[in-house]
């Protein structure tokens, strides 16, 4: 079965350098949403307890239970809690979604600030805060998220600009309406690596920490994060296709000579995208021939064990899409194993 590996020190390595730039690793909120980018949650979750992480970001509320034993603080995204937990807190993401809550929830309120996706606007701001005062819940943050941070700074800074009014406004309200002392965040990694003064009380930090960051103009940065996933595939079979003999379906891929070639157990069933059929090579320079196939990829090699990528954004190019569908993809049934080389 093919299998994927992470590495510990390549993971240490990024956080380092996250903690650095967010002046300590008590700034770090790692996002472990989809299965931890699909490096696999609990392994990653694991790696992050022994660094010495304390706080997580997740999509589900299934996700911060299968996490609780491993963080202090657990900011959940998008759902709804089924019970109150001393360590999960649970996003506000509409002014009509605060009423579901039950009193005493520890709740976020996320801020649209020009992602126009999830949070209240600007203009709701005292609105929500009269609606949680009078649904009883705990308000504990404020936040936000960056539309652009990776491919356009002036998009970024007018996101930052308008989270640094909304903080005026809800420290004012905060007192006003005898709140507790709020805290703030607005970071993901490529908006914690467009400044060089983080200031706020954390950083949700996903792709840097995974070691695929793309930021064109930080490339000093970007070339000491090291992936930290490598994916393998085992030989089921070879086969010996003569000069005019095809493989796979489709027959999209012809024999110009006879050729000696293997077929590996990993498949786009296994999250190996097809669009990479006829144009992807391996990280060891070996070719993949004709089309991927549910369980299946054939490539021009008979080793018995197949390095299929290491970096995930070279896949991505392959594929014309983002490194974070590359990872995401991978299926949870994959074995997962942390190694420390």
């Amino acid at each position: 079965m093919a299998y994927i590996t992470l590495n510990k020190k390549h993971f240490f390595n990024n956080l380092d350098i996250i903690a650095q730039q967010s002046k300590g690793k008590d700034k770090i909120a790692l996002v472990l949403k989809d299965n931890a980018y699909g490096h696999g949650l609990c392994e990653v979750a694991k790696m992050a307890q022994e660094y010495g992480i304390t706080k997580a970001v997740v999509r589900s509320f299934s996700e911060a239970e299968a996490v609780e034993n491993y963080f202090e603080y657990i900011l959940v995204l998008a759902d709804i809690p089924q019970y109150q937990n001393e360590k999960f807190r649970y996003t506000i993401n509409d002014l009509k979604s605060i009423e579901k809550f039950q009193k005493g929830t520890r709740v976020e309120l996320k801020v649209n600030t020009g992602m126009n996706r999830n949070g209240i606007e600007i203009y709701e701001l005292s609105i929500a805060f009269e609606k949680i005062k009078a649904q009883g819940l705990t308000l504990e943050a404020l936040f936000t998220h960056h539309s652009s941070a990776d491919e356009d700074p002036l998009i970024y800074k007018e996101q930052k600009r308008a989270f640094e009014a909304v903080k005026e406004e809800a420290i004012d309200l905060q007192k006003r309406l005898n709140f507790q002392p709020l805290r703030f965040h607005s970071c993901n990694s490529a908006a914690l690596f467009n400044d060089e003064n983080f200031d706020e009380d954390m950083a949700r930090v996903g792709i840097a920490a995974y070691g695929l960051l793309e930021l064109p103009w930080r490339n000093d940065i970007v070339h000491k994060l090291l992936p930290i996933l490598s994916l393998y595939g085992k030989k089921i079979s070879q086969r010996a296709l003569k000069k005019g003999e095809s493989v796979g379906y489709g027959a999209s891929f012809l024999a110009q000579e006879d050729l000696l070639i293997g077929n590996y157990d990993f498949g786009y069933g296994d999250g190996f995208l097809r669009s990479c059929s006829n144009n992807y090579t391996t990280p060891q320079g070996v070719k993949l021939l004709g089309r991927i196939s549910m369980d299946n990829s054939s490539f021009l090699t008979t080793t018995d064990e197949l390095l299929i990528f290491n970096d995930a954004r070279l896949v991505a190019k392959t594929a014309g899409t983002i490194s974070y569908e590359i990872v995401t993809s991978l299926k949870p049934h994959l074995m997962r194993k942390i190694i420390e080389i």
